[in-house]
């Protein structure tokens, strides 16, 4: 895939992840059970893939391809475990995405995500191994972190629920790590579809224990929502894992996070403009970190060389 074309399809996917974060929060809001939410969320998705498994050879393939390299030790087992970050920030969306606001909830995500994806290419967990931490890199993932600060900088000052952003803080490292090694099992299974697969099976388990665990602590949430959109997150999610896990090896993990920031941002734009939720008005800070997000993928995204030297 030319690089181009997979940086235009990262800034999309960071777009699915904050129209997810909107659908994920609002079902959880309406519950009044964010763990229930991330069931119904991961648990749809799990149901999709299995359909998709089912009609694909190459996906049962990929299957077989996995245990494989398992067994012989090719293939880690703790690669096999990505879709815990996954359930951790899909919880975290249906937990927090609504007291804190999509701005608070992203800023807290990318800035797991940015440091998540330094240490994600500098240690070569990834599939397209350890790639050189260019100067270009280092100051765009800065300034990324800037633009989301500066971004909800107005809604940081004052509130009372700032401990609520270490979850999506930490779901955020692990976004990092999710499509490093999501990525490298879609590099052995041949099949995206079978990493996702996978993915949302280990991460569907995990949520399902941690609600049946909450809900025998405090209860169980009985009255489901009747909007047919708030059960869209398991689709997007399919939509967003599938798409990092095919673009992560030729981005690396810190561009594909740079990306995903730069969409996540301008979707969250358009929602304020288009859907504009209560207590989060469109205002001249988040339209100019918008525009500082994307500046800062850009200099993330070319490799600068001094006059005269040569290239390679």
């Amino acid at each position: 895939m030319p690089v181009w074309l997979a940086l235009v399809f990262s800034v999309l996917i960071g777009a699915l992840y904050a129209v997810q974060s909107r659908v994920n929060g609002e079902l959880g809001h309406q519950i009044g059970d964010g763990f229930t939410a991330a069931v119904i969320s991961f648990g749809s998705g799990l149901v999709i893939l299995s359909l998709g498994l089912i009609v694909s050879q190459r996906g049962r393939r990929g299957l077989q391809l996995v245990a494989r390299a398992v067994k012989a030790k090719y293939l880690s087992w703790w690669h096999l475990l990505g879709g815990l970050a996954g359930a951790l920030f899909v919880l975290s969306q249906g937990l927090v995405a609504a007291p804190l606001g999509i701005a608070l909830f992203t800023v807290a995500v990318v800035a797991g995500q940015t440091v998540s994806g330094v240490l994600m290419d500098r240690f070569g967990i990834g599939p397209g191994g350890r790639r050189t931490l260019h100067a270009s890199k280092i100051v765009g993932a800065l300034l990324a972190l800037v633009a989301v600060g500066f971004t909800v900088s107005g809604e940081l000052r004052g509130s009372d629920a700032l401990w609520l952003l270490a979850l999506p803080l930490i779901a955020g490292i692990g976004q990092g790590w999710q499509q490093a090694v999501n990525g490298q099992v879609r590099v052995t299974a041949q099949s995206a579809l079978t990493a996702t697969f996978l993915n949302f099976l280990t991460g569907s388990i995990a949520l399902v224990l941690a609600a049946l665990v909450h809900g025998l602590v405090v209860g169980f949430a009985l009255e489901l929502p009747g909007n047919p959109w708030l059960y869209t997150g398991g689709l997007i999610g399919c939509i967003f894992i599938a798409g990092a896990a095919l673009v992560v090896r030729t981005t690396g993990v810190l561009m594909l996070g740079l990306c995903i920031v730069a969409g996540q941002l301008v979707c969250a734009l358009a929602l304020d403009l288009l859907a504009p939720t209560q207590g989060h008005p469109l205002g001249v800070t988040t339209i100019a970190g918008t525009a500082l997000a994307l500046v800062a993928v850009v200099i993330a995204a070319v490799r600068w060389r001094r006059p005269g030297r040569a290239h390679s």
